[in-house]
């Protein structure tokens, strides 16, 4: 059951990412031959010009290449060490985006929501967005949010609307569509989601421009027209999401996965409502998908 189709990179994504100047990236934990080989990849799309934390000697051991293009290096080693020094680089107000690389996440992202690292925002929430695209197709599924909020309550998924709604433009959707996930298209009080979902939609109508927002609504509802006009769903959400509102963390990591492992998808990842975007990276993820994830950011550093 797992797809051996290989992953595509995103073309359009990359298109529109390539253009304009490269973004100032921190890449926390630059040790790993894969980490440095999409900041390769990235340097040589002009999408970066990286500022490297790890240890200088390993760096230039595994990519002299890089360093000898006078890319700052940070001497740094240890995961709350590497985590620490790209949260204080990130701070200094010149850089547009911070790259997970090789450093544990809970350390990563404990430094950079530091009051020292000056990312936070107040006011606002800071949300997880992933970019997905099937092989051979260009249009993009954006889900939101399964790697950051474990448990969000209503302000925090209202945050999440209104982060991927702004990432959904800055990649050239005009007027997104958001669908708010349940496992039903009827708001049930023993169903909680489908009751937030019902009052998200109701607060969208007044709060969301340039945008539709609607649920509840299932899986299939939310992408299949065929599976909502079956189903008298009768919506312009209704089988052409763009976006997926998922009620908790464990569905969105769930649809995200089985979508790379069973279609190939190329997944691209951000956290978004900051100063600047973070890029949150596997060691699973595929060489595409850390690529995807850089151009990404670079799109939604206005965001």
């Amino acid at each position: 059951m797992i797809s051996e189709a290989p992953v595509e990179l995103p073309h359009g994504l990359m298109r529109r990412a390539e253009s304009g100047k490269a973004a100032r990236a921190v890449i926390a934990g630059a040790v790993s031959e894969v980490v440095l080989e999409s900041v390769r990849l990235s340097m040589q799309a002009g999408l970066v010009d990286p500022v490297l934390v790890g240890e200088p000697e390993a760096i230039r051991s595994a990519a002299p290449d890089i360093v000898d293009r006078d890319v700052e290096v940070i001497a740094a080693s240890g995961d709350d060490e590497l985590a620490r020094a790209a949260a204080l680089r990130a701070s200094r107000g010149d850089v547009d985006m911070v790259v997970k690389g090789h450093v544990h996440t809970d350390a990563f992202m404990a430094a950079l929501l530091t009051e020292e690292a000056g990312i936070r925002q107040p006011g606002r929430r800071m949300t997880h967005c992933f970019h997905l695209t099937l092989p051979g197709h260009e249009r993009p599924l954006i889900i939101t949010d399964g790697a950051v909020n474990v448990a969000p309550d209503l302000q925090t998924k209202k945050a999440a609307i209104l982060n991927a709604i702004n990432l959904a433009r800055a990649v050239g959707i005009g007027r997104p569509k958001v669908a708010i996930l349940s496992a039903t298209e009827s708001p049930l009080p023993q169903m909680p989601s489908s009751m937030e979902a019902m009052a998200l939609s109701e607060w969208a109508l007044e709060h969301v421009a340039d945008a539709d927002v609607f649920g509840p609504l299932a899986f299939d509802n939310a992408v299949s027209m065929a599976a909502a006009h079956l189903k008298g769903v009768d919506h312009p959400v209704a089988g052409d999401a763009d976006i997926l509102l998922v009620p908790s963390i464990e569905v969105g990591n769930a649809l995200f996965k089985m979508m790379v492992y069973f279609n190939s998808a190329c997944a691209a990842g951000v956290v978004l409502g900051g100063r600047i975007p973070i890029v949150l990276t596997s060691r699973a993820d595929s060489p595409q998908s850390r690529l995807a994830s850089i151009a990404l950011a670079k799109l939604s550093v206005a965001v």
